[in-house]
Formats: structure tokens, C-alpha cells, sequence
């Protein structure tokens, strides 16, 4: 191997350990932690007034009765083929459910990730650039309001004044009942789908329906992205503002939005790069008290509803996604900082 290669070859051996090991330790911690939670998945199969004779026979079945490391290994093995065993609620395989279930989490949080950095980067770098002012105030006040306010209550709030009082949105759920079964779920994902129903001759009705029950949900995600994501804004922006490089745009005559938008901005999107891909995995992971709170059939409710109902092997297959969606967006940001920032890519 040439000397120009090994470089390239040991740092994508490196790479690949990382993935490995990270992942390996966390299906570790998912299958231990399920398994000393106080609850037994055999009596979520069995009922609680199955015998002891039964109980054990299943038990025998799941490989239950094996040691832990035993049962690990299996469970390893499993997951490599990609099963992640049957759910109790629903009979079907676990994967097959969070296939089912996962493009409504998808959008959602497509849509609260483009709100909050859509408006969160500008008002970030607006109120580093107006310190001290109205404007910073102000975007400060938001953002501590973003975080101090529980999301369950805003949205319960947001439902009783704009879909009970007001009727500007549609309710709980993804879209009415009266459209539900006349859409073919090509891709899962309800906007998607709907445009796609409407180019076939079906109408623009149950696209502008299925926005409504997407609005609410989608601004109140957003808006708590965008506390978070404007506030890191703030904070890297007044950094990058008081470097020797602004100063110096500034004595050569620049115009300040050219040194904002073009100088300033620039070097601050290296790091915030990762603040938005970190919200987004949060978003991600199924935003469990939003999808509640709206009835939104995605990962989030689904792992809820299985916890709720000893359905382990689902709960450990949502959790495995969830962290698996972290591992690829903390990789892709990564990725994507080493495109940004030159300096990245010698070390």
C-alpha cells in the first residue's frame, strides 16, 4: 500500500471501529436495561392468571431461562439478521411496525427541524448583532420560554384555543377519518402521499386536511427547536464577532451584512452544524409527549403505548432505532464539519 493511501486507510479503519463499538455498546445498554426493569414480558404474553407450568414453558421458548450473557448473544445475533423478535400487541414483527410507524415521526419532525432552523438561525444572528437591545431581549425571552414551558401543556393549550375554540387546525391525529382510507400510503408520509393522491385526479382535499393536523404539532416542535437552536446562534455568533478577521473586514470597508452573512455566519454554521443535526436526532426520536398530546401514530407514542404494555421486544426495537438515529446525525454532522472547516480534514 502506497504511503499516500495509509493515511486514508488507517483513518477509515478507525471510522469503522468507532461505529462498531459504539453501537455494539449500545445494544448492550438497551438489552440490559431491558431486562432488569421490573417487568416480565412472559406475563404480557401469558396473562397473569396462566400457571406456573405455562409460565415457564414460554419462558423456555423466549430463552429467558439462559443466562444473561447467554441471552445476549442471541439477542446480537437477532439483531444482525434484523429481527427484533414479535410485538405483543400487534403480533408483527418489530421492525415491520416501526417501518409502519416511523414516516409519521419522520415528517413531523422534518417540519418542527425547518421551522426551528429556518427561524432560529436568522434570530439568532439577528439578536447577536443587536446586543443588548430590544431585539436580543426579546429573542431570549423566547427561547427561555421555549425551555421553561413544558411541551405537554403548550400543546393541550395550543389545542383547547386553535382547534377547540378557534377551528384554525385540525385535531389529534395525521388527518380526519373521512380521508384516511381513501389514501394509498405510497412513501408513509401523509403530505407526500396526498400530493401524490391529488396528481392522480383524487383532489387537493385531503392534502390541505392532512397540513392542518400537521400544522399544530409540526410549529409547536418547531418553536422549541428554535429556543434552542437561536439561543446557540446567539452564542456562536457573538464569538465569531468579536474576532480579529471582523475587525479587519470592517477597516477594509466591507458592508456589515457582508461581514454578517458572508464572514461571520460562515465560520459560526461550522458548529452549529451540530446543534441543528443533535435537534433534529431529538426530534427524531419520536418526540414522545407531542405525539401523545396530538394522538400522532409515530415512534414516539408507539414505544410509549409498548413500555405501558410490557411489549419489550418493541420497546428495544424503538429504542435501537432511536439510537441508531443519533450515531448516523452525530456521523453526518461530522462529516459535514470537516467540509466546513478546512483545518478538520489535516488532523
Amino acid at each position: 500500500m502506497s504511503s499516500r493511501l495509509k493515511p486514508g486507510a488507517k483513518a477509515l479503519g478507525s471510522f469503522l471501529v468507532t461505529i462498531a463499538l459504539t453501537y455494539l455498546g449500545l445494544l448492550a445498554v438497551t438489552f440490559f436495561i431491558g431486562r432488569v426493569i421490573p417487568v416480565d414480558p412472559v406475563l404480557a404474553i401469558v396473562g397473569d392468571r396462566a400457571t406456573e407450568d405455562q409460565i415457564a414453558q414460554v419462558r423456555a421458548q423466549l430463552g429467558l431461562d439462559l443466562p444473561l450473557w447467554q441471552q445476549f448473544l442471541i439477542y446480537l445475533g437477532k439483531v444482525a439478521q434484523g429481527d427484533f423478535g414479535t410485538s405483543v400487541l400487534s403480533a408483527n414483527p418489530v421492525l415491520d411496525d416501526i417501518r409502519r410507524v416511523f414516516p409519521a415521526t419522520l415528517e413531523l419532525a422534518t417540519v418542527g427541524i425547518l421551522i426551528g432552523a429556518g427561524l432560529g438561525v436568522p434570530l439568532g444572528v439577528w439578536a447577536a448583532v443587536r446586543r443588548g437591545g430590544l431585539a436580543d431581549q426579546a429573542v431570549r425571552v423566547m427561547g427561555l420560554v421555549g425551555y421553561s414551558v413544558p411541551i405537554f401543556w403548550l400543546g393541550l393549550m395550543a389545542l383547547v384555543l386553535f382547534y377547540a375554540k378557534l377551528g384554525w387546525v385540525g385535531g389529534p391525529g395525521r388527518i380526519d377519518v373521512a380521508f384516511e382510507y381513501s389514501i394509498s400510503p405510497v412513501t408513509g408520509l401523509m403530505l407526500v402521499d396526498t400530493v401524490l393522491g391529488a396528481l392522480e385526479g383524487n383532489g387537493w382535499e385531503p392534502f390541505w386536511n392532512a397540513l392542518s393536523h400537521l400544522a399544530l404539532p409540526g410549529a409547536l416542535l418547531g418553536y422549541f427547536s428554535l429556543a434552542y437552536i437561536s439561543r446557540m446562534t446567539r452564542s456562536f455568533m457573538l464569538h465569531e464577532l468579536a474576532q480579529e478577521y471582523v475587525v479587519a473586514a470592517r477597516a477594509k470597508g466591507l458592508s456589515e451584512a457582508r461581514i454578517i452573512w458572508r464572514h461571520a455566519l460562515r465560520n459560526a454554521m461550522v458548529p452549529l452544524v451540530t446543534v441543528i443535526a443533535l435537534s433534529y436526532a431529538g426530534l427524531l426520536e419520536g418526540s414522545v409527549l407531542t405525539e401523545t398530546v396530538f394522538a400522532w401514530p409515530g415512534l414516539g407514542l408507539y414505544i410509549t403505548n409498548s413500555l405501558q404494555n410490557a411489549d419489550m421486544n418493541a420497546v428495544l426495537g424503538g429504542t435501537l432505532v432511536v439510537g441508531s438515529i443519533f450515531i448516523a446525525l452525530n456521523l453526518l454532522s461530522d462529516l459535514l464539519y470537516r467540509l466546513l472547516d478546512p483545518r478538520t480534514r489535516a488532523r
